[in-house]
């Protein structure tokens, strides 16, 4: 899917204040952003408690009949696919959406060549504790959960920042909104 997913379930959120205006716009662009047990279609209480016996192979979520979230591992496979980690930023950036990225040659200071139409755009993320709840990153930041389960409270995501050239793999708070891409089976 070359597109961050825009589908309004329940608990998603555009980032900003999702009462409209620019924060719909923004969601039309970047997709919305959704905790991991939401992605994958299960309980709430599966951002606390581990829920892997629940996980398919491969695990539809909330996608489209057909597509499936990806795995760490299918997020693994792309990264080989497209030369590796290190420089796959690079090359899966859209050309135009990030803060101080352009093709090469466009004078901006970092590049964004989406040599594969994989078009990743940073919606940014959400985070809720019991110290802050905020919205943080849009322009900067793109970060993609796997249907990977890492423990109880965390899950393996991919992230991608204006300014380096790689692709992190992560695993992060379940509870975190994030945005999801869709693989098609």
């Amino acid at each position: 899917m070359a597109e961050n997913l825009n589908y309004n379930a329940t608990g998603s959120k555009c980032y900003g204040d999702n009462s409209g205006g620019d924060s719909q716009k923004r969601c039309g662009t970047y997709g919305r952003l959704y905790n991991w047990a939401t992605a994958m279609g299960f309980e709430s209480s599966c951002n606390s408690s581990t829920c892997s016996s629940q996980i398919q192979s491969p695990h539809r979520g909330f996608c489209p009949l057909g597509w499936h979230i990806p795995s760490n591992a299918d997020w693994d496979t792309l990264m080989i696919a497209v030369g590796g980690s290190s420089t796959a930023g690079t090359k899966l950036k859209a050309k135009s959406g990030w803060s101080s990225c352009g093709p090469s040659g466009s004078g901006r200071s970092y590049s964004c060549e989406d040599e594969y139409e994989f078009s990743a755009l940073p919606g940014g993320s959400y985070g809720s504790s019991i110290f802050y709840e905020n919205f943080e990153y849009v322009y900067e930041r793109g970060y993609w959960w796997s249907a990977t389960e890492y423990n109880a409270d965390y899950a393996y995501n991919r992230d991608m920042n204006y300014n380096y050239d790689n692709v992190d793999n992560n695993n992060n708070y379940k509870s975190n909104l994030y945005s999801v891409r869709c693989l098609q089976d």
